[in-house]
């Protein structure tokens, strides 16, 4: 079994491709020849219309670590990855883009920290970005912000690709949509341990970009669903219930008015002519939708864990007094092999 997977997508980059595998093959190279490191590199031609697959198969006949997903259709970078997820076998997997511009030296840099470290994640920061400043770095930098805010998980650079990953926490991340700018808070979410480092970024040469300030509407939305999913997949009611509580404070609020009003002065004013009256009463209307719909919520939540068995939680390892057992080979039920844990043996730290 390899050590190290790398999962390179890949959508109408016939030109990027062959440089973009000689180097990264380059470096691959030295690393299994000072490191004893074996290796496979996973190619996703996400649903390419030009020559990008033919110049992919035209490795995979020269290297036999080289391996090619082919998609039919442009499913988008989050499938691309997913798939690469799925089929890798390294202990280690390694996400970088195919348009050139990640630097294939920097990935001895960040495997390095994470021999030496309990890392889950090792994420990629630009820190001198090529790309134009308005259509590509703003909206990065805004988006960059918002998404550490809201999620709590504070990165300076979430667009990199260029990332490093235990797989055995791969295999409880499921992705959909555009997620893939959001696996590092979705990590965090399973107890993952993030760094982030500076890596080199180069300017585009080849090809064109498949980015713009469109992505920026799809980030906020992204957004609003990674917000839900951290905080209240499991307790949908919650959300509901408290935005179904303000909304049904406002409208009580209204039609408190509306009643003092005609108390104060019951000739002038007249209930039914005040706006505020219908006002009220469509607040409480709303009100009384999103607490139901976070009623329906909790029956969809427990029906979709119960009926999976499914759990709302992540064990990374169990501790015992023969031995521990990581999370990858717990569900693989694999037999305990490690050291007994006596008495005065150190403390294994936190879960």
């Amino acid at each position: 079994m390899p050590k190290i997977s790398v999962v390179i997508p890949f959508y109408n980059e016939e030109a990027n491709v062959s440089a973009v595998l000689d180097e990264l093959l380059e470096v691959l190279d030295g690393l299994r020849t000072r490191r004893g490191w074996d290796f496979e590199v996973l190619c996703v031609d996400d649903g390419s219309s030009d020559g990008t697959l033919a110049a992919i198969l035209t490795f995979v006949r020269r290297r036999p670590e080289v391996r090619a997903l082919h998609f039919g259709v442009n499913y988008g970078q989050t499938a691309a990855l997913s798939a690469g997820f799925h089929q890798a076998r390294g202990e280690w997997v390694v996400t970088m883009d195919g348009d050139g511009q990640n630097d294939p030296h920097d990935i001895p840099r960040l495997l390095d920290l994470m021999e030496r470290s309990d890392y889950d994640v090792i994420s990629g920061w630009r820190k001198d970005r090529k790309d134009p400043w308005l259509t590509r770095r703003l909206p990065s930098r805004v988006a960059n912000a918002l998404i550490s805010r809201i999620t709590g998980v504070r990165l300076r650079d979430y667009g990199c690709t260029l990332k490093v990953y235990r797989r055995e926490l791969l295999q409880d991340l499921h992705l959909y949509g555009e997620m893939h700018r959001f696996i590092p808070a979705l990590a965090r979410w399973l107890g993952a341990r993030i760094a982030e480092v500076p890596v080199d970024h180069r300017p585009r040469t080849r090809g064109t970009s498949k980015y713009g300030l469109s992505r920026v509407f799809r980030v906020l939305l992204d957004l609003l669903v990674v917000k839900f999913l951290l905080h209240y997949s499991t307790r949908p009611i919650h959300f509901f219930g408290i935005v179904g509580i303000g909304v049904a404070a406002l409208g009580l609020m209204a039609l408190t008015w509306v009643v003092g009003l005609k108390l104060w002065d019951p000739v002038t004013y007249r209930i039914n002519r005040n706006p505020l009256l219908y006002v009220g009463l469509t607040f409480e209307m709303i009100a009384c939708q999103l607490i139901l719909m976070g009623l329906l919520g909790e029956m969809l939540v427990r029906v979709y864990h119960e009926t999976q068995r499914k759990p709302i939680y992540r064990i990374k390892a169990v501790y015992t007094h023969e031995g521990t057992v990581d999370h990858d080979r717990l569900v693989r039920g694999v037999p305990v092999d490690s050291h007994a844990m006596g008495p005065d043996d150190p403390s294994p730290g936190p879960l």
